[in-house]
C-alpha cells in the first residue's frame, strides 16, 4: 500500500511505498520536545521506500541512546517529519501526524518509558521498554 504525507503548509511532500515495520509511542526526552510534552507517535519504514519532494531542513544531535540523529522538518511551517539514526541505517522514522491518512495505524510498542513524566499514561496492553529496544 502506498501512503502519502507532508508538512502543514505543503512545501514538503512524501510518498511511502511500503507498509510500516513498526508503530511506536516514544517518550524519549527529544520526542517530548517534538510532541510538545507528549509521546511522539512514529512509524518505522525502510529508508529506500521513502520519496521526498521539497527540501527539508535538518537538526543533528546525539540521542540518549548515543546514536547520531538527524531530524528533518519543514523550514517554512516547522512541521517535524522524519528522524534518522546512525544506529539503524536501513530504516527511518516518520511522524504519524504528517500522514494524509493514518487509517489502520495503531501503536503496538511504547519506548523510553523511563523518561515519561509521572502523569503519562502508559497503555498496559502495549509492549513497553524503559529505553531503546535492542
Amino acid at each position: 500500500m502506498t501512503r502519502t504525507g507532508g508538512c502543514r503548509c505543503g512545501a514538503i511532500r512524501y510518498t511511502l511505498s511500503a507498509e510500516p515495520l513498526a508503530t511506536r509511542l516514544c517518550w524519549c526526552r527529544d520526542c517530548q520536545y517534538w510532541a510538545l510534552g507528549n509521546a511522539a507517535v512514529n512509524i518505522m519504514v525502510p529508508r529506500a521506500t521513502v520519496a521526498v519532494a521539497g527540501t527539508p531542513r535538518h537538526y543533528d544531535s546525539v540521542a540518549d541512546s548515543g546514536n547520531a540523529m538527524r531530524r528533518s522538518f519543514c523550514g517554512d511551517c516547522g512541521t517535524h517529519l522524519f528522524s534518522e539514526s546512525s544506529g539503524n541505517l536501513l530504516n527511518m522514522v516518520v511522524r504519524v501526524g504528517t500522514l494524509d491518512d493514518a487509517g489502520g495505524i495503531a501503536p503496538t510498542v511504547v519506548i523510553w518509558t523511563a523518561s515519561a513524566p509521572a502523569w503519562a499514561h502508559i497503555d498496559p496492553t502495549l509492549q513497553a521498554f524503559p529505553g531503546q529496544p535492542g
